[in-house]
């Protein structure tokens, strides 16, 4: 189990490092997390008249090989990604620039980096009300999963805490309700879900669902409901209905409950380190930093 962002950070610190690409670099919190993640080079995709002043300002030098300019969000990401095909970057990094621009070019069908399976954002976050990290998915990419999809991002967000070390993630299929209804779709493919881990679908693991938000999370809200399950109370994983939920519940950890937050993309054919614009440098420094040692895999 783990607990917080420092303790993943002192996991992972030994992981080495390895070549970067930043797409928009002109942000200067981006550029931060960067370089105290890594002095070994990263390549900076971005307009040089922007690029140039801030590595100034943060005392950094950058080889004129390592800047690479670009102007609209289109152009940083085109060319970003094509570095990464080019075999000169072995995780992408988000800079200042949208999610949108970005994960279009990574799906590019001419010039993209998909990987073989379906892509899935995962979000981590250290939450002063909670015990442990949470890993909430899908909120940033997959809009409506069906089964089908929402097994293939069970899939990536396990794979992820297992490279972690979790020997057996627990995941929770996110509901409104703990029974399954035909008004309420999702809850009979977290029903179906669950019946798939039972069965060692998805390797060692515990999924349950339909369960909500409370009963995963408070061992005493599943006390007092007389909701029995290992995964009640202590969730890792937060398997969320839509993209809106997870948006939601992500941004309401983050913000009104003061959490932390990291955010990866997997499924791509390396790690993408992707915060909002607006995430402080310490945030975009423990994405990196997951995304630095899942690309030594």
């Amino acid at each position: 189990m783990l607990s917080s962002f420092a303790q993943l950070r002192q996991q992972l610190h030994q992981s080495g490092p390895r070549s970067a690409v930043v797409a928009a670099a002109q942000d200067e919190h981006t550029l931060q997390a960067v370089l105290a993640a890594r002095r070994d080079g990263p390549i900076l995709v971005g307009p040089p008249d922007q690029l140039r002043p801030l590595l100034d300002r943060l005392g950094a030098s950058v080889p004129d090989e390592d800047l690479v300019p670009a102007g609209t969000e289109a152009e940083c990401a085109a060319r970003a990604v094509a570095l990464v095909r080019q075999g000169r970057g072995s995780l992408l990094i988000k800079g200042r620039l949208s999610t949108g621009a970005l994960l279009g070019a990574v799906v590019d069908r001419a010039g993209g980096i998909r990987g073989d399976g379906l892509l899935s954002h995962v979000a981590i976050l250290e939450v002063p009300a909670y015990h442990k990290l949470l890993y909430i998915t899908d909120g940033g990419l997959v809009v409506a999963p069906g089964l089908e999809e929402k097994r293939a991002i069970l899939r990536n967000a396990l794979s992820l805490c297992r490279f972690l070390g979790y020997e057996r993630p627990k995941a929770a299929a996110l509901c409104a309700a703990e029974t399954v209804s035909h008004r309420m779709p999702e809850t009979g493919d977290a029903a179906a879900l669950r019946e798939e881990g039972e069965r060692g679908d998805f390797g060692p693991c515990l999924v349950e669902g339909p369960i909500s938000l409370d009963l995963a999370t408070s061992a005493e809200a599943a006390r007092l409901k007389g909701y029995c399950s290992p995964v009640a109370g202590d969730a890792d994983i937060l398997l969320v209905p839509s993209i809106a939920a997870g948006n939601l519940l992500g941004k309401a950890l983050y913000g009104l409950a003061g959490g932390k937050m990291a955010g990866v993309v997997l499924g791509a054919s390396v790690p993408i380190a992707l915060n909002s614009r607006g995430a402080s440098w310490e945030e975009k420094y423990n994405s990196i930093l997951i995304c630095t040692a899942m690309s030594r895999r």
